[in-house]
């Protein structure tokens, strides 16, 4: 089995310009990504899927691999569906571009399943929600899965709904709820067949899809399943300057030894 991870990394981030060569301590944000990719060493090729050429250079100035895209894809799936139509690879790993603390570990824990559950089409990973405010913030997208692992639905509401007495959410609750359910936080982090990934860029957008404003849920809508890995891992995506910051003082403080 072939695998290639592929960073889609657009210049024009309508919240953030240029977030992907943002530097931090001293390398820009998609260089952090593109070296913590590698260190999961389970891909034949690891590629920056890009239409500027502003980030294509600063690839190319750490050694990294390049592909130039279309400019008028609306979505990073669109982007690397692209190179993956170009590609002979049988598994694709879609790794966001503003995620510079990713663990490899996580990317590892991804693409397991696909090693040894035959039949995968499509898979993600998510973590445990630690708090009551995550439950409820949109910007926190749920996730609950079934016995076998695989996504009942994604959103950005507090699924479930804790009806039972005393089940409401809290930093101390148990992992198990008692009706026998507990929501996940999704980390958008996809792992996809070859074939999936290009059909699934080829579909319209849903009513799901459209209503959440969640791209994963065409693939629900359209009947493929989401194979979904609990990992321990917490994402810290860089949308803003001040999430920008906070990432710059991780960085520094474990470079430091803080």
């Amino acid at each position: 089995m072939r695998l290639a991870a592929l960073i889609p990394a657009r210049y024009s981030s309508t919240r953030l310009q240029g977030k992907v060569l943002a530097p931090i301590a001293g390398k820009p944000m998609v260089q952090h990504v593109y070296q913590r990719t590698v260190e999961a060493d389970c891909f034949d090729e690891v590629i920056v899927a890009t239409d500027d050429e502003r980030v294509a250079e600063a690839v190319r100035a750490f050694g990294g691999v390049v592909r130039m895209t279309d400019a008028r894809h609306q979505s990073g799936t669109d982007r690397i569906a692209e190179v993956a139509a170009e590609s002979d690879y049988d598994v694709i790993v879609n790794v966001q571009g503003d995620e510079p603390l990713i663990d490899p570990e996580a990317i590892v824990a991804a693409v397991q399943p696909f090693r040894s559950e035959p039949g995968l089409r499509m898979g993600t990973i998510a973590t445990r929600i630690r708090d009551t405010r995550e439950h409820l913030e949109p910007s926190t997208v749920k996730v609950v899965v079934d016995r076998a692992g695989f996504a009942l639905y994604f959103s950005r509401a507090a699924i479930p709904y804790f009806r039972i007495d005393g089940a409401q959410p809290s930093p101390d609750a148990p992992r198990q709820h008692p009706c026998g359910l507990w929501p996940l936080k999704h980390i958008g982090l996809y792992v996809y067949t070859r074939e999936t990934l290009l059909w699934l860029a080829g579909l319209p957008r849903t009513p799901l899809e459209q209503t959440e404003g969640l791209e994963q849920l065409r693939a629900l809508e359209s009947g493929c399943p989401i194979r979904v890995v609990e990992v321990d891992y917490s994402p810290i995506g860089v949308d803003t300057q001040e999430n920008l910051e906070t990432v710059r003082r991780l960085v520094e403080e474990a470079d430091t030894g803080v």
